[in-house]
């Protein structure tokens, strides 16, 4: 192992570390309960409500809008309610119901108020008016099925009227109505017991349900609270982790305007049939009052009543009612209630577990980011995020919440150092070579190189490849009549321009000889379509430089033309040169022969000069003219050459006629004809240099024929 591959895997082994734990840390407990949240809502969208809400063991007797805008209750203040609670209450445990809790407090009587009334007080005026009701509270206290709440505070706590307290027995029917809030201020969890006077005080849900099992709770050292076998998942201690469902309808809901309507009615046996066998909770369910931010709060529901209705018509949703993220108070201790007796409480690992996920997480983030391009490495992330996602809703479908937040901000602070730990250190000498070499060699050879993570050695391979090569015309005499630093202006304008438009087609500069370009497409890249790629290169190095020959001021002055040589085969390419230094290059009879045909274009008049296997390998692409049969130095076999004229369909009428005449011309030329050859070649030589040079071979034929041996070839003598 390399030593930068050790000092790679130490930074993402930290890094992993302290991104996996920094999650678990106190600072950042408040981003735990968002996995909750997230899960919940997940599984609602995902899965949709769980069980239906009749079945479930709890049910919910609201005081809702519809009850304030009900007779008797529409005008009235709460106070005097109390006598149609007791009503709705006696109907309720006489229909079965086997335990009824107060999430409303009334803590005062109307018989108490000191408000004058004629001679008297009011409350002397009203004596015995909450006589029903405290004799309801007391028959279903004696029976042990009716718990009232309180509020602990401390500085005096909110507890019902002292009538209502002796009534029930004192706090032998009282229980805690507090619930438990995160750092965000969102409930997720209520606690299960509170401190009381020699013994722990069981919360309102945790006594509703303990006398539905009929069962006390066993209360531990350690603060655990095991409830008939069930022993309640705590990862905060003494407290139950909410399971929610999603929506409105999670949990059973009366408004209690009707079921005062079906008392009137004396419908006994609706009672009997909606309450007979549940959990009963009385509770306020308002637009503004009592309404607590939840675990929930991502999956809420339209407020209000939806169960069978006894006696008034079902209720209408009010105008401008919407979700909101809030739900009533009472639906946090029903949902308790609920999870108690459903054995479903939701189950939190600790922070060892939570730390683990989150190591894990970060350092897989890391090692992507490390081997990866940052944006490979975002895709990668998002990818595990997708499947652990999928992976924790599933999970919590169980009720077991694997932390969501904590190890998805881990990878992704993990991501982050390690793009900038690359950025510092690792690749610190990457960016360096590509910055030093960029100038000498081709971005695709520093690819190659940086690729194989081996030092460059002399070899090569052999490759199909095209080659280019051009040249300024007449550039010793330019070059004569400009000052130094002008003719470095000129030259660097010039390469500048050329080498773009090389490159920007997939061409590799091999070198630079003065004013000469050397350039191979089809290597060091691999490239199907080299052939066509080398053509539109040369035509768009033929239009630039004629835009520079007009507007550049390098050029004012100087008329400039450059001649370039196309040739397809199959090369050597690679590092070539000395043990000690070389070039990444390409070798071959296919570079000689490109060298050539740059040359053959000074006979012919021509720009660009190609050889039949390059206008074989591109297609019907470009228009090409065919020129002649030529055997140059150092090849023994002829071979035919082509003038590229443009891209197919873009040619000049000029182009379209003179290469229709130079054709012609050519195949009476190739078979003895010269009379008729010349008269071809007559019609465009004054404005096609390659017609008016076969012009003069034809004449000189028509006065002194060729030998019988005489072939269509013609041998350049020089470059």
């Amino acid at each position: 192992m390399s030593r930068a591959v050790r000092r790679d895997a130490v930074a993402i082994v930290l890094v992993a570390l302290a991104c996996g734990l920094a999650f678990v840390l106190p600072p950042f407990g408040f981003i735990h309960g968002w996995s909750i949240d997230a899960l919940t809502a997940l599984r609602w969208e995902l899965f949709g409500s769980r069980h239906d809400a009749a079945a479930t063991p709890v049910a919910v007797i609201a005081i809702d809008e519809e009850t304030y805008e009900t007779p008797p209750f529409k005008g009235s203040p709460t106070l005097t309610w109390t006598p149609e609670v007791g009503r709705v209450l006696d109907a309720v445990i006489d229909g079965g119901a086997k335990v009824v809790g107060f999430d409303v407090v009334f803590p005062t009587s109307i018989e108490q108020s000191e408000i004058p009334f004629g001679d008297d007080l009011l409350g002397a005026r009203m004596r015995g008016f909450d006589r029903n009701f405290l004799r309801s509270l007391a028959k279903g206290s004696s029976a042990g099925k009716v718990v009232l709440g309180e509020i602990l505070r401390g500085n005096g706590s909110i507890r019902p009227s002292a009538g209502q307290r002796i009534a029930v027995g004192q706090q032998k029917n009282i229980r805690p109505l507090n619930i438990y809030s995160d750092a965000d201020e969102v409930m997720r969890r209520v606690p299960l017991t509170f401190p009381g006077d020699g013994k722990p005080i069981p919360s309102m849900a945790l006594e509703l349900a303990s006398r539905a099992l009929n069962t006390e709770p066993v209360l531990s050292g350690d603060g655990s609270v095991t409830l008939a076998g069930y022993l309640i998942p705590s990862a905060v201690p003494n407290t139950l982790t909410l399971n929610f469902e999603g929506g409105a309808n999670d949990i059973q809901t009366f408004s209690f305007a009707d079921l005062r309507a079906c008392v009137e009615s004396k419908n006994a046996e609706f009672f009997h049939r909606e309450f007979s066998g549940k959990i009963v909770i009385f509770g306020a369910l308002l637009d503004s009052e009592d309404r607590k931010l939840t675990s929930k709060r991502f999956a809420t529901g339209l407020d209000g009543s939806r169960s069978p209705r006894c006696a008034l018509p079902p209720a209408q949703p009010a105008a401008g009612q919407f979700k909101r993220s809030s739900i009533a108070g009472v639906y946090i201790h029903a949902t308790a209630v609920h999870n108690l007796m459903n054995r479903d409480a939701v189950v939190e690992p600790g922070r060892l577990p939570t730390a683990i996920i989150g190591i894990a997480f970060a350092a897989l983030a890391a090692l992507a980011a490390r081997m990866l391009t940052p944006g490979a490495a975002a895709i990668v992330y998002l990818g595990m995020v997708a499947i652990w996602t999928c992976f924790a809703t599933l999970a919590f479908t169980r009720s077991l919440a694997l932390p969501l937040s904590e190890p998805l901000l881990a990878g992704l602070s993990s991501m982050i150092a390690i793009v900038a730990y690359r950025l510092v250190v690792a690749d610190k000498g990457e960016r360096l070579l590509r910055k030093s070499f960029a100038l000498y060699l081709a971005p695709q050879v520093i690819d190659k190189m940086l690729a194989s993570k081996k030092l460059p050695v002399l070899g090569g391979e052999t490759r199909d490849v095209t080659v280019f090569f051009s040249d300024l015309v007449g550039f010793s005499s330019i070059s004569e009549k400009m000052a130094p630093a002008d003719l470095v202006t000129f030259m660097n304008e010039y390469l500048s321009a050329m080498t773009d438009i090389i490159e920007s087609n997939g061409g590799y500069i091999d070198k630079y000889i003065g004013d000469s370009i050397v350039a191979v497409f089809g290597a060091p890249a691999d490239d199907r379509d080299h052939a066509s790629n080398a053509a539109h290169a040369a035509l768009g190095c033929r239009a630039r430089l004629d835009e520079l020959n007009q507007g550049s001021a390098a050029f004012k002055g100087y008329e400039v033309a450059h001649r370039m040589g196309l040739n397809s085969g199959e090369a050597l390419v690679g590092n070539i040169g000395s043990r000690r230094r070389f070039n990444y290059s390409v070798m071959s009879d296919a570079v000689n022969l490109a060298s050539r045909l740059e040359g053959a274009n000074k006979y012919y008049g021509t720009t660009i000069v190609g050889s039949e296997m390059t206008v074989a390998l591109t297609g019907s692409t470009f228009t090409w003219r065919e020129l002649d049969a030529i055997r140059v130095q150092g090849r023994s076999a002829p071979v035919k050459v082509y003038e590229l004229l443009a891209v197919a369909g873009q040619e000049t009428p000029q182009q379209v006629a003179s290469a229709a005449a130079y054709a012609e011309g050519l195949a009476h030329w190739r078979i003895r004809e010269f009379n008729a050859a010349t008269k071809c070649f007559e019609r465009v030589a004054a404005i096609d240099k390659a017609s008016a040079l076969f012009l003069s071979r034809a004449r000189a034929f028509v006065s002194h024929p060729p030998g019988l041996d005489w072939e269509p070839v013609h041998t350049l003598e020089g470059k």
